[in-house]
């Protein structure tokens, strides 16, 4: 087997996302009747009674772990550690409420269920932590954490008007301190010596804000100490919400190049995620999915996509029946110099009820049902250069919906669901190297995963015809469909934040560049981020590059 993980949490809003994948991995191993494809030891340490716990390391701001008790979330979770379980308490803030999420909102029993409009979803059965207002992350992690999971940074406070982590050069400084960075080695040691064979590390770094540049000594420290393992990291930046205020947008631009340039450099590979339109200075409409209803503005709704996106891009190296490293999935991806990646995902994919994969498939064509996630603008991709596609929640039997007749498609003449997959993509992107992967298990979306699903998909979150004419029950899972990519759009990315940050005017941001980055030092960045862009062009992109030079 590929061996274990240690996951490491960087930022307000990687809480978020990790809260509800730690919550995705507790549901499968709480239901049994399905295939166990993908090994829970992967991701999970065995405790007391089979009971498991994150191998994680977070890292949050005085007060952004308020709401977490001695046992999670859940008072009614079982204990899964067999000894001490440490209690992460901050003091309430004045008035007595616990710190406000500043891109959230209370939710309680009347206003869980509905999305962005304010319709009520059918059949959305209120998450417990919504009911209770899910202002932190906390709030909806259900499972237990060893003690050695939270370091609460007391430095900076996780909300408020001033002490807050705002810069890049101020993560860079945190690592600096020989008390935090101490803190943070002992962390790791603990968990990296428990392990049999450790493939690497998961870090979950917010890009937007001065964790940015804490992600980028923690990944600068994990590729000195821990050379030859795998570690990929994923820039998270939530649904923009202070695109009005023109110096904080500005300043998480530059946080935003910075980290993808620092992180970028330190990591097996590196993958922008968000459901933002755009990482530049100008806001875009946030992602929509057919058959989800959220409200972009709760890191609650959200976090859980990403979440599931995030879960089952990473199965290639958590399978029982693949001998895939971390590693191994990075350097199919990474040649070239393109250590910068692109998801994409459909969730949930758009099956419907009882009908075979290569039917579904052939439904589409060119018209791929699944959405970037990173941030490109560019939605509609015809190539790239190389590509790791899941598909979960899938039946891997009746290939043909009608036996003993002539195939209607190529895809109906394959003998397997892989098969079957492998050549609709080489069908949509010649050329590309792809590896693929079919799954039977299901993404799981019990509590405390929101309920935001269209009244139009089944228990198992497969497509009805017609939305039931009963009330319909809470989906339990659904199938996922998502892949890594190597892609032309990120030139896209990487150039649109280069020109965004060439058209204002930097050296106006003193109290920026006073937090510990140099002026000349930021130049450079700019230049590698620049480098970074020509990676991923095609040729008549290149002739277009040397054309813009040469007027310039």
């Amino acid at each position: 087997m590929p061996g274990e993980a240690v996951t490491l949490q960087l930022g307000r809003y990687a809480g978020c996302v990790g809260a509800h994948w730690w919550g995705l991995q507790a549901a499968a191993l709480r239901s049994p009747g399905e295939a166990a494809e993908l090994r829970a030891t992967a991701l999970l340490r065995a405790g007391r009674d089979t009971q498991h716990t994150p191998r994680l390391v977070a890292l949050e701001l005085k007060g952004g772990v308020s709401a977490l008790s001695p046992g999670g979330a859940d008072p009614e979770a079982p204990v899964a550690w067999d000894g001490e379980v440490a209690a992460y308490r901050e003091r309430a803030s004045a008035g007595g409420s616990a710190p406000r999420d500043a891109g959230s909102r209370t939710e309680d029993a009347s206003s869980e269920g509905k999305g962005s409009s304010g319709a009520s979803v059918p059949g959305a059965a209120p998450a417990p932590a919504a009911r209770a207002g899910a202002q932190l992350w906390p709030d909806y992690l259900s499972v237990r954490l060893h003690p050695k999971s939270i370091y609460v940074v007391r430095q900076y406070m996780h909300d408020g008007e001033c002490g807050c982590l705002e810069a890049f050069g101020q993560g860079e400084r945190l690592l600096q301190d020989p008390s935090c960075l101490e803190e943070l080695e002992d962390r790791l040691h603990f968990y990296v010596e428990e392990c049999d064979y450790l493939q690497g590390f998961q870090v979950l770094c917010d890009l937007h804000d001065g964790f940015s540049g804490v992600g980028a000594k923690v990944t600068e420290l994990l590729c000195d100490e821990y050379s030859g393992k795998g570690i990929l990291t994923w820039g998270l930046t939530p649904v923009l919400s202070n695109v009005g205020d023109s110096q904080k947008n500005f300043y998480r631009l530059m946080n935003t190049a910075l980290g993808i340039v620092h992180l970028s450099s330190h990591s097996s590979l590196f993958c922008p995620l968000s459901l933002s339109g755009s990482l530049g200075i100008k806001p875009q409409p946030p992602l929509t999915f057919p058959y989800i209803n959220y409200d972009a503005s709760l890191h609650y709704h959200s976090s859980a996509i990403l979440a599931a996106v995030l879960d089952t891009l990473t199965a290639p190296y958590r399978l029982r029946s693949s001998q895939g490293s971390m590693m191994h999935l990075a350097e199919t991806l990474n040649f070239s110099g393109r250590k910068v990646v692109a998801a994409w995902a459909s969730v949930p994919f758009p099956a419907l009820r009882g009908c075979s994969l290569p039917d579904t498939l052939c439904a589409y064509q060119q018209d791929v049902p699944w959405k970037l996630l990173s941030s490109c603008r560019e939605q509609k991709v015809s190539c790239c250069f190389a590509q790791s596609v899941v598909l979960r929640g899938v039946c891997k039997e009746s290939l043909c919906s009608c036996p003993g007749k002539q195939p209607p498609s190529p895809l109906h003449a394959c003998e397997s669901t892989e098969q079957v997959l492998q050549h609709y993509l080489h069908t949509l992107f010649p050329g590309a190297f792809s590896t693929s992967h079919v799954l039977e298990q299901p993404c799981n979306t019990l509590p405390p995963y929101p309920q935001f699903f269209s009244p139009l998909l089944t228990k198992q979150g497969f497509l009805l015809d017609k939305p039931p004419s009963y009330s319909s029950a809470a989906v339990e899972s659904i199938p996922v469909l998502a892949a890594l990519r190597s892609s032309p759009a990120l030139r896209t990315l990487l150039r649109s934040l280069d020109q965004d940050l060439q058209k204002g005017n930097v050296r106006r941001c003193t109290s920026f560049f006073s937090a510990g980055v140099e002026h000349d030092d930021f130049q450079e960045a700019l230049q590698e981020l620049r480098t970074l862009a020509q990676c991923y062009e095609t040729g008549f992109e290149a002739d277009e590059s040397e054309d813009e030079a040469d007027s310039d």
